[in-house]
C-alpha cells in the first residue's frame, strides 16, 4: 500500500471536525516535524515507522481537516455550492417525465423536525378542489372557484373569480439565463434578496411539479444566485443525511431571522427539503385523501 492508498483508507474511515480545529493540528504537526529534524533517528527506524507515523499524521489531518481542504473522499464536491448545485441539476435532468393525467391530484407529504406531519391533495390542472394540511381549497372552473373556510359561514361556497393554478408546470423556462430572471421577476423589489431566491427555489421544488429540464435549470439558476455555501453532513427535517445550500439572510435582519437551508441527497444530489423539513413521498393519486 502506497501513501495515497494510505489517505484513501483512513480518509474513508476518519470523520470530519469543523475548520477552526486544522490550525492547533497543523502546530502540532509542525512541532512534530522540528523535534524530529532535532532528534533525527537512525535510517533504519524511520523507514521501520514510516507507514505508522504516515498514518497518524492522516489521522490527525483528515480528522480535524475537511474534505474539501484535504482534497481526498467523496465530500470534495461539497464544499462548493456550485458544484452541488450542478450536481443537482445533472440528477434532476436524467429523471424521466411522468407527465400526469388531468384529473389527477399530487401527494406530498412532509416531515418536519418538529415530528409535525404535513399532507396536501393539490389539482394537477388547477379545476379541482385541493386539500392543503386539512383546508379545502376550491378548484378553478370556468373563471369561478368556491370560497371554503370564510370567516362568515354566508360566504362558504360562494364563487369568486379565479384563473387556474396548476400543480404540474409546463410553462416554466428549461435554460438557466431565462430561469433565473424569471425568479427575480417572482421575487419582485426583493430580487436582491438571497434568502427569498432560496425560498422561490424551494418553492418551485417543493409541492409543484416541473419537467426534467425546468428542474435542472432552477438548481442551474440558482448556482448563480451570489452569497450561497455548502455545508457538509447536515440532516433534513426527517433526519436524513444529506448537503446543505444555504441562502442566508439579508444584513440587518432580526435575530429570529433564519437562512434558507436547502438539502440534497450527499450521494445522488436528489433534493431532499429543508434542515427544518423533508419531502418523504411525492407522488401521484386519483383523488384526495389518497395515500400511497
Amino acid at each position: 500500500m502506497d501513501e495515497l492508498d494510505l489517505i484513501r483508507t483512513r480518509a474513508e474511515t476518519v470523520g470530519f471536525a469543523p475548520a477552526e480545529h486544522l490550525a492547533p493540528a497543523r502546530e502540532r504537526l509542525l512541532a512534530a516535524a522540528r523535534g524530529e529534524r532535532r532528534h533525527r533517528p537512525r535510517r533504519w527506524f524511520w523507514l521501520a515507522g514510516a507507514s505508522i507515523g504516515l498514518a497518524a499524521a492522516i489521522t490527525a489531518v483528515v480528522a480535524l481537516t475537511p474534505a474539501d481542504q484535504v482534497g481526498v473522499g467523496a465530500g470534495v464536491a461539497h464544499a462548493d455550492p456550485v458544484k452541488v448545485l450542478a450536481e443537482a441539476a445533472n440528477t434532476a435532468l436524467k429523471e424521466p417525465a411522468k407527465p400526469p393525467r388531468p384529473d389527477q391530484f399530487l401527494y406530498v407529504k412532509t416531515e418536519h423536525a418538529d415530528h409535525h406531519i404535513r399532507e396536501v391533495w393539490l389539482s394537477v390542472d388547477g379545476t379541482r378542489d385541493s386539500l392543503i394540511a386539512g383546508f379545502k381549497e376550491g378548484g378553478c372552473r370556468n373563471g369561478k372557484a368556491p370560497m371554503y373556510g370564510t370567516n362568515d359561514p354566508r360566504k362558504e361556497g360562494m364563487l369568486q373569480d379565479c384563473a387556474p393554478r396548476p400543480v404540474y408546470r409546463t410553462d416554466l423556462p428549461t435554460t438557466a439565463d431565462a430561469m433565473l430572471a424569471y425568479l427575480e421577476a417572482e421575487a419582485g423589489d426583493q430580487k436582491n434578496s438571497v434568502n427569498t431566491m432560496g425560498k422561490n427555489v424551494y418553492g418551485l421544488a417543493y409541492e409543484q411539479v416541473l419537467q426534467p429540464a425546468s428542474y435542472a435549470a432552477l438548481f442551474e439558476a440558482a448556482a448563480r444566485v451570489p452569497g450561497l455555501t455548502a455545508l457538509d453532513h447536515v440532516t433534513d427535517g426527517a433526519g436524513r443525511p444529506g448537503v446543505g445550500i444555504t441562502f442566508p439572510v439579508p444584513p440587518g435582519s432580526s435575530p429570529e431571522a433564519k437562512p434558507m437551508v436547502v438539502v440534497f441527497d450527499a450521494t445522488t444530489y436528489q433534493f431532499l427539503g429543508t434542515t427544518d423539513s423533508a419531502v418523504t413521498v411525492k407522488t401521484y393519486v386519483d383523488e384526495v385523501g389518497q395515500r400511497p
